[in-house]
């Protein structure tokens, strides 16, 4: 187990304007974070895997988690969580078991809250237990849009629509870097990576260009049309 270190006031910082605490008070805030240590993870170690026991719940401060189902032989993504980002959070209301598995993506650094001693606050600050709720909801509406765009959108339109949401604009031009490998970003998208490359292949004609990580968008007029 990775070891717990004191959260620090930089990363007290983030987590109050996180989702999961940005609606409570200074005092609400002070509680809630006082159940949560910082803990460092490599590369592709597993934080939990579906149905263990669930003793702690995580909001992510740096780097990226995965979170999947299935085993070694047959996986599939739920999620891939940036910083801010928390999960695991509905265990304090209800259940015993993680019902997936988290695994960080790259070098991660991540809040990890005490699921006994959350639940221990929730009598004495029951807005705590409203702001987890009002993460579970988000989560709901995330995942809902999600759904609806897989189903939706075909493979280029899913990327076009990212690049849109992540782009800085020059003018008509837009350009962005991805944070991240183009294999976390199929993960991210719901694609495999020999589908998210043909839907760079295909978006070449619509003036997007990839080098790398980087990526270049001759008019993005264009690319919205898609």
């Amino acid at each position: 187990m990775p070891r717990a270190l004191k959260l620090s006031s930089a990363q007290q910082a983030m987590l109050g304007g996180a989702l999961i605490a940005s609606s409570l008070d200074r005092h609400e805030q002070d509680a809630l974070l006082s159940c949560a240590v910082a803990v460092r993870y490599e590369p592709q170690d597993v934080l939990f895997r579906e149905h263990d026991k669930a003793r702690y719940f995580y909001c992510v401060l740096n780097g990226y988690v995965r979170l999947y189902r299935g085993s070694q032989d047959r996986e599939a993504d739920i999620s891939i969580c940036e910083p801010g980002d928390s999960f695991g959070e509905c265990l304090v209301l209800a259940g015993e078991g993680y019902n997936y598995s988290a695994q960080a993506m790259e070098h991660a650094i991540l809040a990890r809250f005490d699921i006994a001693q959350v639940k221990a606050l929730l009598d004495q600050r029951p807005r705590i237990g409203g702001a987890i709720a009002r993460s579970l909801s988000q989560h709901l509406l995330s995942t809902m849009e999600c759904l609806a765009r897989d189903r939706m959108q075909t493979s280029p339109q899913r990327v076009a629509h990212y690049l849109l949401a992540h782009c800085t604009n020059e003018g008509t031009r837009a350009s962005l870097r991805l944070p991240f490998q183009k294999s976390l970003l199929a993960r991210k998208l719901g694609l495999a990576p020999e589908a998210l490359s043909r839907a760079f292949s295909t978006l070449r004609t619509s003036g997007v260009s990839v080098c790398g990580r980087a990526i270049a968008i001759e008019d993005i007029n264009v690319l919205r049309q898609v």
